[in-house]
């Protein structure tokens, strides 16, 4: 699996009612999420992405409460998957279960700037900068992880096995 899109930067401790407020939480519709993600801290976010752009944020992305809809906005938003030092465990898992990937990588979140160009090889585990030619290594993701990112998520996964 591979990802190739323009960087948005965000910092550190982004929790999950920065990435979809609370306000918000009367749906679970994707579409509606989506038009709203990241809405208060950069107004206007979602009208400035494209389908497979790329987040990267600091340390303790995704902190906060257990909500399913972070993910789910983040990924019907377009974005294809997100860097970041380090993720909440939480929406660790959720992003997982909710068919959107991930990459935990202090020094590519430290080094890759807004704007740039990035690469990203799920099954190698390299993250390229293709701005500044800089590559930087991440954990391959497994297998399973990968069947749930491709099924959309934990539930497609389920529902598409037999028996």
């Amino acid at each position: 699996m591979k990802f190739e899109g323009k960087v948005w930067r965000f910092g550190e401790n982004i929790d999950t009612d920065a990435i979809i407020a609370a306000r918000y939480l009367v749906t679970s519709d994707p579409e509606e999420l989506a038009a709203h993600v990241m809405e208060d801290i950069d107004p206007g976010f979602c009208e400035k992405i494209q389908s497979g752009d790329i987040l990267v944020a600091g340390r303790n992305f995704g902190c906060g409460s257990s909500r399913e809809h972070a993910p789910i906005a983040i990924k019907a938003a377009g974005i294809s998957c997100i860097i970041a030092e380090s993720f909440a465990r939480i929406f660790f898992r959720n992003a997982f279960n909710t068919g959107l990937a991930i990459f935990e990588s202090p020094d590519a979140a430290r080094s890759i700037n807004e704007g740039d160009v990035v690469s990203v090889d799920a099954a190698t585990g390299t993250i390229h900068d293709n701005t500044t030619g800089e590559t930087f290594g991440v954990a391959a993701i497994p297998p399973f992880m990968n069947e749930l990112i491709d099924a959309g998520g934990l539930m497609p996964y389920v529902l598409k096995k037999p028996g």
